[in-house]
Parts: structure tokens; C-alpha cells; sequence
């Protein structure tokens, strides 16, 4: 039995790692193609970069003049790490209110937090950017309000399953010692939920990051940029594409994301497995 167990465990082990390759070529792909002129990487994009296709840095240097990247960098910055912050504090205490206080207001809300998981964006994108120019959010700092509301189902959802397995007696100790609800929130409940935080954090921040659609949608462009809508300024006209400096952009992206994400991924299965505890 426990031959056979070692063997398929094997098997798995080669499957997955031949899947995990197969995710990882695209990657590897464009770090290979930022290092070669323009007109060889769509006639050889499988070769390695060598004699006349070196080109060295410079698809790196024309895409950050070309782009803007830096500033790009920094309001993608700005935006995803105040998003997370917003999305961390209030989806927590909205989590710990629901987990704590039964009523139909409660049932509610944790519904439609739900319902908001569940339904695709591309059916409320046209009404949210009308009313995002109504309501003057078309900023940086009114796409972090925006970024709530679309971060909160997920969010939520998972604080919710990992507080309900928080005993009460822990909090009402912190109670009789003198603590507000505030206090029991932000120094006994808060340090206690840090797994589902840092899975959070990971969660949001590579969809924030990474996301096109809603900055497109709602920023006013020519003033702010973040990292995906920059890589687009590289379309010409007629559809021509400066396919070296995108290349470069786009490993110049990517590095910040991979970085953190490899430095955080060993927390997901922690508190994905937290917030299954109870449901």
C-alpha cells in the first residue's frame, strides 16, 4: 500500500511540475524577447538572444522614455498599497461585526458581499464609470473607494470564516480588562486574524496590480497612469506595436509582483485553511 501510494505521489509530483513549467514558459518568453531587436522577435521568438538579436538594454531604456514608467510605477504604487490598506481595515471590522452580531442587517450584508463575488464586472462597468464622473471619483484616490467595493465580497468572506472560529472568551476578557471595541478589534482580534490578512494582501494586491479595466475605465488617463494602462501607450498607429520595448516594460512589471508574491505565497495555504475552520 504504501509502495503504491509513493508511486502515484510521484506521478502527481511529475504532473504538476510539467504544469507548473507549461505556466512559467510565458514568463521566461518575454524576459528572453526584452533582450532582442524589435524586428526578431516576432521572426524568431523561441531563440535565445545572441549576435545581431542582442540588443542588451536598450528595449529596457526606450520603453521607460516612451512610457512614462516611472511615474506609472508610482501611482500604481500609491493605488495598490492605500486599495489593500482600505480593503484590510474595513472588510475586517465589517467581518468581525457580521461574525459577532446575528440579525437580518448582518444576513444581509454577508449576502450581498456574496452576491458582489458572483457577479462579472462587465455587467456593471458602463453604470460605475457614469457614476464615478458623477461623484467626481475619476482619481487615483476615488479608485480606492472604488477598489472597496469590488474587494469586499472576497474579503469579507474569508475574515468571516476565520473570526467565527475566534473563541468569545478571548474578547470578553480583553473586555473586563477595560479594552473598547476598538482596542479588542486592533489588539486582540486584528493580530490574531494576521494568516487571513496576509492572504488577503496577496490576493488583492496581484489584481490590483495587474488590472487594466477598472483604472481605464475610470481614471482620467492623461493625468494618471498605472503600469498596465502605460504598456498600452506602446501601440502606434494602424496597429504597429514596439514589441522590444513592451517586452522590457513588461519584465519590469512583472519583477515587483513575482518578488513579492514569492515572498508571501507560503502564508496562503495558512490562512486559506484558517478561514476554512468554520463557515
Amino acid at each position: 500500500m504504501n509502495t503504491r501510494k509513493t508511486k502515484h505521489g510521484w506521478i502527481l509530483t511529475l504532473v504538476f511540475s510539467i504544469i507548473s513549467l507549461l505556466y512559467m514558459y510565458p514568463i521566461v518568453l518575454v524576459f528572453i524577447n526584452s533582450f532582442k531587436k524589435k524586428a526578431y522577435i516576432s521572426k524568431f521568438p523561441f531563440k535565445i538572444p545572441m549576435g545581431k538579436m542582442f540588443v542588451g538594454m536598450e528595449n529596457y531604456v526606450r520603453g521607460v522614455e516612451k512610457t512614462g514608467l516611472y511615474q506609472a510605477l508610482g501611482w500604481s504604487l500609491f493605488i495598490t498599497v492605500f486599495s489593500v490598506a482600505v480593503i484590510i481595515i474595513c472588510c475586517s471590522m465589517c467581518a468581525w461585526y457580521i461574525s459577532r452580531v446575528k440579525n437580518k442587517i448582518t444576513s444581509a450584508i454577508y449576502t450581498l458581499c456574496l452576491f458582489a463575488m458572483v457577479v462579472p464586472f462587465q455587467m456593471e462597468m458602463y453604470t460605475l464609470s457614469k457614476i464615478a464622473n458623477m461623484l467626481k471619483l475619476d482619481s487615483p484616490w476615488g479608485l480606492i473607494i472604488i477598489y472597496l467595493g469590488f474587494g469586499a465580497g472576497l474579503a469579507v468572506f474569508m475574515f468571516s470564516g476565520f473570526m467565527k472560529s475566534i473563541p468569545l472568551e478571548i474578547e470578553e476578557a480583553a473586555m473586563i480588562d477595560g479594552c473598547t471595541p476598538l482596542q479588542t478589534f486592533f489588539k486582540i482580534v486584528l493580530p490574531i486574524s494576521k494568516p487571513t490578512c496576509i492572504t488577503v494582501v496577496i490576493l488583492e494586491v496581484m489584481w490590483i496590480w495587474n488590472d487594466y479595466l477598472l483604472p481605464s475605465l475610470v481614471l482620467d488617463t492623461k493625468k494618471y497612469k498605472t503600469i498596465p494602462i502605460a504598456v498600452q501607450y506602446l501601440k502606434g498607429g494602424y496597429g504597429s506595436i514596439d514589441m522590444g520595448a513592451m517586452m522590457g516594460v513588461l519584465v519590469i512589471s512583472i519583477i515587483p509582483i513575482i518578488i513579492f508574491y514569492l515572498s508571501c505565497q507560503k502564508y496562503i495555504i495558512e490562512g486559506v485553511i484558517a478561514g476554512a475552520v468554520k463557515g
